[in-house]
């Protein structure tokens, strides 16, 4: 096995030692229209009450990623008993800045529409990421604009889960991120981000 995995990506091996046991996933499910518009979700098994509900966004500099990269992370909390729901988001070059958080926040919203379909406490959602990923749910979190134009509020949701997210990279100097966020020509996130406290 060791060395058929050599070759492999570390998310690929991560994804290959994941077990298949104690959830069930149902992968792309739309919650809008596009092809980067889907998310994956996995439901625990074997539980009788609505349970918590994580939304994932992974990262990737805002450039890379997909959602089926991070079933190793979605399943170990799925086999703890939450059901979690792994959303793709559209990624520069394609789009900049707003557009992951809009799309970020069309999956929150079908989030709070559907989850109690699959078992999800709609009342305890919590909005969780890595890296990028972290900065998006925390935008959604803190800034109540996005989850707004989805007729929802932040304060519907049940907290922010953030791992080694971006939260201070202001003036943005790295120049594989400045196009994203149309710097400098922009300095929007500079001024919401000062607002909510980071």
């Amino acid at each position: 096995m060791a060395l058929g995995l050599a070759g492999c990506s570390p998310v690929a091996v991560l994804n290959g030692l994941t077990a298949d046991t104690g959830y069930v996933q149902h992968p792309a499910l739309p919650y809008a229209n596009g092809p980067h518009h889907a998310l994956d979700l996995y439901q625990p098994l074997g539980r009788t009450e609505p349970v918590p509900i994580v939304v994932f966004f992974y990262g990737g500099s805002w450039r890379s990623g997909e959602r089926a990269e991070y079933r190793f992370a979605a399943a170990a909390l799925a086999q703890q008993g939450l059901l979690v729901i792994v959303p793709d988001y559209r990624l520069y070059p394609e789009v900049t800045y707003p557009a992951f958080l809009q799309d970020a926040a069309r999956a929150v919203a079908w989030t709070f529409q559907n989850a109690a379909h699959y078992g999800g406490d709609p009342g305890q959602i919590y909005v969780m990421g890595h890296s990028a990923g972290a900065y998006i749910a925390a935008m959604l979190a803190y800034d109540p604009r996005w989850l707004a134009a989805e007729s929802q509020t932040p304060e519907r949701l049940a907290g922010f889960i953030g791992l080694a997210g971006p939260y201070a990279f202001l003036p943005i100097e790295d120049p594989e991120v400045q196009p994203i966020f149309h710097w400098p020509e922009t300095r929007l996130c500079c001024v919401i981000l000062r607002q909510i406290g980071f």
